[in-house]
């Protein structure tokens, strides 16, 4: 949606913002016809439209893999997605289940809001042993969280953030919206949709064939490199999975992960070790690029450019890719080249504020759920079959842009709910009809189903979740 971020109304009707998103990417309006949205705001206790964003985004994601099926067989099917199942795969990662037990632990000691000597709040993101350890030498203090409480009580959040950002850590001081919105990134960002496709090289059309098996998917056939970690981009590339595309995730020995993160968004995949820093791996990552025709990237602003694979590099190599990038903060403005997650934005735009001002409370509220995550995962794989439409009609390489701030702006658009702090919690127990038992490289998984149902070809994963680096990095024979 195109509303300003101050809207005060009422949430739209998801249909509606299901439709600016596709206008926005120039996909065929004939589409609209075979959506149908079910359930209404509230799905969760919020004052913002969580359920609406969550069944948009991932709505517009599946209504796209219809719209390729459709360029492949000349047949509609009908997408559905009740807001209940879509705001409860946006919390998939909370509801996951091994073997009946409890997920390895997502969260490290120290992550979390603390109040500095100034009385302005910041967020600590510590998951990675290197995020904890920098922001450690920095507050020259223990790794407990009374030292660091005590530490912060003589900083000023502001400089603390801004000294955390140069050294490459991620910490983020809480604004309140009008403070955000003063913010030179804010304005930066001001009027720029939640997803842009820009086209960045020449390429004759390249239409994808027509199904060659009866139970062929969407994306049957089509190759995905995926350079993600955490949430918003996995989900992408496991969306994509779902669709029937072969998704190969590229990660390295010595990058760090989060255990019950790899566990819930490999469904679908597989899974190979490069270190972009060898010749020989990089050579064999230049092949895989050339067979390629989605890849998937949301490392640091510039990381892969500096290894020779950013995108216009990858549209020499490989022109027709469609590369699909995710930042924090934006591809432009002074912050687009800084690092951060979906609690961090959320801290730093404005959210926890907001939802604490709602609820009459004076320390942060988050959101219950990793919204900007999960809708800039589904808004990213939208982006990426969005530009395989396009590039089946007009050719091209093309460039995909999603940042978790932009998101964030795209919710904010979305109005407030009124009561939405009254809606109950949903707990494990309450959505039980929506979950799944599946194998895995871990061990037997509960999942959440995937929300969104295809009447011809529906979502499924083919491949079970398994160790990082597990596959050798090859394409499959295509589909």
């Amino acid at each position: 949606m195109t509303t300003h971020p101050d809207a005060a109304s009422t949430p739209p009707e998801p249909s509606d913002v299901v439709a600016a998103l596709w206008r926005d990417a120039g996909l065929p309006a004939e589409a609209l016809a075979h959506l149908n949205l079910d359930g209404a705001e509230p799905v969760l206790p919020s004052s913002f439209a969580v359920g609406t964003a969550a069944q948009a985004s991932l709505a517009a994601s599946a209504l796209a893999a219809a719209a390729l099926w459709h360029s492949r067989t000349g047949r509609w099917q009908q997408v559905s997605v009740d807001m209940r199942h879509a705001i409860a795969e946006f919390r998939c990662e909370r509801y996951l289940r091994v073997d009946g037990g409890p997920a390895p632990e997502l969260w490290d000691k120290i992550a979390g809001t603390y109040r500095c000597g100034d009385g302005r709040w910041v967020r600590l993101h510590t998951n990675f042993p290197h995020h904890r350890d920098g922001v450690l030498r920095l507050l020259g203090c223990a790794n407990d969280k009374a030292a660091v409480q005590a530490a912060l009580e003589k900083r000023e959040g502001e400089a603390f953030e801004t000294a955390a950002s140069d050294a490459g850590m991620v910490v983020a001081a809480m604004r309140s919206f009008d403070e955000w919105d003063r913010h030179a990134q804010a304005a930066a960002l001001h009027g720029l949709p939640p997803v842009t496709l820009e086209r960045i090289g020449d390429a004759p059309p390249q239409p994808l064939p027509a199904p060659v098996s009866p139970d062929a998917q969407p994306l049957s056939g089509v190759r995905v490199l995926d350079f993600t970690r955490i949430i918003a981009g996995p989900v992408a590339g496991r969306t994509l999975a779902a669709h029937g595309a072969d998704v190969l995730l590229v990660t390295a020995a010595h990058l760090p992960s989060i255990p019950p993160l790899v566990i819930d968004t490999g469904r679908g995949k597989r899974s190979c070790e490069l270190d972009l820093r060898d010749p020989d791996d990089k050579r064999l990552l230049h092949k895989l690029l050339h067979g390629a025709d989605v890849m998937v990237q949301g490392y640091r602003p510039g990381g892969l450019a500096e290894l020779g694979v950013g995108p216009e590099a990858a549209a020499r190599a490989r022109p027709g890719i469609v590369y699909v990038s995710l930042s924090a903060y934006g591809h432009v403005g002074p912050w687009s080249h800084k690092r951060g997650f979906d609690s961090l934005v959320q801290t730093a735009t404005g959210f926890n504020h907001a939802e604490a001002e709602a609820a009459g409370s004076d320390t942060p509220r988050p959101l219950p759920a990793q919204v900007l995550d999960h809708a800039a995962g589904y808004l990213l794989a939208f982006g990426a079959m969005a530009a395989l439409h396009r590039r089946a009609i007009e050719g091209g390489s093309w460039h995909v842009r999603v940042s978790l701030a932009q998101v964030g702006q795209w919710l904010r658009g979305l109005g407030r709910v009124p009561d939405g702090l009254k809606a109950p919690e949903q707990k494990i127990d309450d959505i039980a009809d929506l979950l799944e038992a599946v194998p895995s490289g871990f061990g037997m998984l509960t999942t959440v189903r995937h929300a969104a149902r295809l009447s011809e070809t529906p979502a499924r994963w083919t491949l079970p979740s398994e160790p990082l680096g597990t596959h050798a990095p090859e394409w499959l024979p295509r589909a």
